[in-house]
């Protein structure tokens, strides 16, 4: 007897288009404003650490795919009781994660590259749990490529220094990691 679903096919589908188009209007459209400024200044310092326009929109544009592929399943309803407790987890762990950013950033001289770093590894690692089953190889290569990105210590400790336009950066991204967690938004 053959399987078929329409309500499965939907799903690839609004998966495989979104992937597609994924780019700074589609971000604008599907997130709010204080994210998609977090997610500016992000691009920001990536293109100021690489000096390299193409490979900071690639980290970007890997970000958003990955964002709107885990909302489509979770908008289908695909995720188990145990990975909605895994998901559970990873909210926690990047809240954790951006109230450590701000508090670094806040008080002077307690920024430790090596506990973002490690934050920043458990998110990514929760969130490949989480996709397990559900994302493509590619898609597990993306999530990757995107944490271990923002996780580099080099990175890191560039983006905690007072040198601009770094420190400009930073205090944009606080600003709207603030907003997101004041709001309950992260």
């Amino acid at each position: 007897m053959e399987s078929f679903s329409s309500k499965d096919l939907a799903m690839r589908a609004q998966k495989k288009i979104l992937s597609r188009i994924a780019n700074k209007s589609l971000a604008q459209f599907l997130i709010d404003d204080t994210s998609a400024e977090i997610l500016d200044e992000l691009y920001h310092v990536s293109k100021e650490f690489t000096g390299n326009r193409a490979k900071s929109q690639k980290v970007l544009k890997d970000l958003v795919k990955v964002a709107v592929k885990i909302a489509v399943l979770y908008r289908h309803q695909q995720f188990s009781d145990h990975e909605l407790g895994l998901a559970n987890d990873f909210r926690c762990k990047l809240r954790q994660g951006a109230m450590t950013a701000i508090s670094f950033h806040e008080v002077a001289f307690t920024f430790e590259a090596q506990v973002m770093t490690q934050l920043l590894g458990d998110c990514r690692d929760l969130l490949l749990r989480l996709v397990d089953g559900h994302l493509t190889p590619k898609s597990h290569g993306r999530i990757r490529h995107v944490f271990d990105h923002f996780g580099n210590d080099e990175l890191l400790v560039k983006l905690y220094s007072d040198q601009d336009p770094y420190h400009a950066h930073l205090q944009k991204i606080c600003q709207g990691l603030g907003k997101l967690l004041e709001d309950g938004t992260l």
